[in-house]
């Protein structure tokens, strides 16, 4: 059979001859395993450009290793804002979503492994921020050495899946097992019962993504019978702006933290840069998230709204709640 090439494979095919780096020869082989047409003719030269894709992967990542700190990083530390992982197959629409619920302008294209390296963004809901972290596409060709890592890490993550795509179910159970096979269990929600190291369970949410496309409705209706209570869904369409609020709100209510917010003695409360903790923290956990000298020196607490009545003098083992003042006094 014949392979019938289109001409924009033939250009792609003429970038990565005249490419000099590697990053360009990936991008280049990249483009043409999107542009590649799917059946038997094909197949040889599909399984070709994936070898040399994957031959290119181990070259870049041993260019970064000799490059040492001069090359990109793949550590993203955590701050104060939960961390929140992006993970999908290739073209699900995740870079697009990062740049439809932050400020950040990640390369967007439609052609897979745009991603390279972790990306991190802030996306903003209610006063505080949540960081997400784009990170390459999980495919049958190719996964980063240190993306289970990166995903090990967040606190939570969002799988993407394409709405668009008549396998959206196929990308999810892909992922889904190809992290099992690395040691990491995505689930709905960690119960700490669980006897696995709560860094290889991973609270996960389902963002079914382009619910503009003319298959969406029905693709997602077959998506929510398949995964029925196994994972929380959330329809989204990335390009057009449509259900970022809703995604925002379910991830807040889904990562489970309450906001603090800190009170000087005889000052007015500080309401623009809440402490953020997990649901259940006490009065305690706040002091040391303030400074460990708090903590060591707490001895009493005045708490605003889930005491009895404003200003109750509370000890450390107070269970705040999300929106609460808290005036902390201490022996200095």
């Amino acid at each position: 059979m014949p392979a019938n090439l289109p001409p924009d494979y033939k250009a792609a095919e003429q970038r990565f001859r005249e490419a000099k780096s590697v990053q360009d020869k990936i991008a280049a082989i990249q483009e043409m395993l999107a542009i590649c047409p799917k059946h038997k003719g094909t197949d040889h030269i599909r399984a070709d450009l994936r070898r040399r894709l994957s031959k290119l992967k181990q070259e870049e990542e041993q260019q970064s290793r000799k490059k040492g700190r001069s090359g990109p990083s793949y550590h993203i530390p955590k701050e104060e804002s939960p961390q929140v992982v992006l993970i999908g197959t290739p073209n699900v629409g995740k870079s697009q979503l990062v740049a439809a619920a932050t400020n950040a302008t990640p390369e967007v294209a439609n052609y897979p492994f745009t991603t390279r390296v972790p990306l991190p963004a802030m996306m903003p809901h209610m006063d505080i921020y949540i960081q997400l972290i784009d990170i390459p596409p999980i495919s049958p060709d190719h996964i980063d050495t240190w993306v289970p890592e990166i995903i090990r890490n967040a606190d939570a993550a969002l799988l993407v899946v394409d709405l668009d795509a008549d396998d959206c179910v196929d990308s999810l159970e892909f992922v889904r097992d190809a992290l099992r096979d690395k040691g990491i269990r995505l689930t709905k929600v960690y119960d700490p019962a669980e006897t696995e190291l709560p860094r290889n369970v991973k609270p996960t949410i389902v963002v079914a993504n382009k619910t503009d496309s003319p298959k969406a409705a029905e693709n997602l209706e077959f998506l929510r019978e398949i995964v029925g209570d196994e994972f929380t869904i959330v329809p989204v369409c990335a390009g057009l702006g449509k259900g970022i609020d809703d995604l925002r709100r379910v991830l807040f209510e889904f990562l489970d933290v309450v906001r603090i917010y800190g009170k000087v003695p005889g000052k007015d409360p500080d309401m623009d840069r809440p402490f953020i903790l997990p649901a259940g923290s006490t009065v305690q956990d706040v002091a040391r998230k303030v400074h460990r000298e708090f903590a060591d020196n707490l001895r009493s607490a005045r708490v605003w709204g889930s005491g009895k009545f404003d200003g109750q003098t509370v000890d450390g083992e107070h269970v705040v709640e999300d929106g609460d003042v808290l005036e902390l006094n201490v022996d200095m």
